[in-house]
C-alpha cells in the first residue's frame, strides 16, 4: 500500500531527480528535513515495493512504477495550485500547501474534470511544468538560474526554483513572476549583488535569491 509518506518520498526523488547531480540518502534528508537513518529505512521501503533502485553510482533513481507515481502526484498537486490561484484567487504563495493536503485524496476523474475546467495547463502559478504536458521535461532542463547571466544578458523567467512564501512574495513584490523578462544591467564584484531590470524598474537581487529564479533566452 502506498501512503502518503511514501507518496511525498516520492514527489522529493522526483523533483530532485530533475536537478543537477545524483539524488544521494544525505540530500533526500535534507529536503524531507528528517534523520539520514529515517530515509534510510524509507529508501529500504520503496525498494521492496519496486519504487525505487538505489546504489553508490547512480543514487537513487524511480522505477517504472515509482515514476509513474511520482509524476501523477505532482500532476495533481500543480493542477490543483493552478485552481487555487486560477478559481479561488487564493496568492500564489498561499497554494503551495493547500495543494498538498489536496493531491493525495483526488481521484483519476476529478483529476481529469479539473484539467479540463482549467484549459490543460503547461505550467502551475511557479512556472513548474506539468507533468503529462508537452514539452514538460524540455522546459524542467533548458532553464537555468538567474545569477549564472552576465551583464547585458536578457531572459524571460520560467519558474522559481523553491516554493518557500517569503521568498514568492517578495518576488511577486517586485515583479519577479513567471513569463516576466528580465535583464541585467550591474553584478558586483565578487559574487555581489546582481542590478536587474524588469519591466521599466531595477532592483538589486543577492546571489541567493537570484539562483533561485530560473529563466529561459528571450
Amino acid at each position: 500500500m502506498i501512503t502518503q509518506a511514501v507518496e511525498e518520498y516520492l514527489e522529493a526523488i522526483y523533483k530532485m531527480s530533475l536537478e543537477d547531480g545524483p539524488v544521494i540518502a544525505a540530500r533526500l534528508a535534507e529536503r524531507m528535513n528528517v534523520s539520514p537513518p529515517t530515509v534510510a529505512d524509507m529508501l529500504k521501503r520503496l525498494t521492496e515495493n519496486g519504487l525505487i533502485k538505489a546504489n553508490r553510482r547512480e543514487g537513487v533513481v524511480l522505477t517504472k512504477k515509482g515514476l509513474e507515481t511520482a509524476e501523477s502526484l505532482v500532476r495533481r498537486h500543480r493542477l490543483w495550485e493552478r485552481f487555487l490561484t486560477d478559481v479561488l484567487g487564493l496568492d500564489w504563495d498561499a497554494v503551495h500547501e493547500e495543494a498538498c493536503k489536496l493531491e493525495h485524496a483526488m481521484s483519476l476523474q476529478v483529476e481529469k474534470r479539473l484539467a479540463e475546467i482549467l484549459g490543460h495547463p503547461e505550467t502551475c502559478p511557479h512556472g513548474h511544468p506539468i507533468p503529462g504536458t508537452r514539452g514538460a521535461h524540455r522546459r524542467e532542463k533548458e532553464a537555468r538560474p538567474l545569477s549564472a547571466l552576465g551583464v547585458g544578458e536578457e531572459s524571460v523567467i520560467e519558474r522559481v526554483a523553491e516554493e518557500d512564501p517569503q521568498l514568492l512574495q517578495y518576488l511577486a513584490s517586485l515583479g519577479l513572476l513567471p513569463e516576466a523578462k528580465v535583464r541585467i544591467k550591474e553584478i558586483a564584484p565578487f559574487k555581489g549583488p546582481m542590478l536587474v531590470q524588469v519591466a521599466g524598474a531595477q532592483y538589486a537581487l543577492g546571489q541567493e535569491v537570484a539562483s533561485k529564479i530560473m529563466v529561459r533566452p528571450d
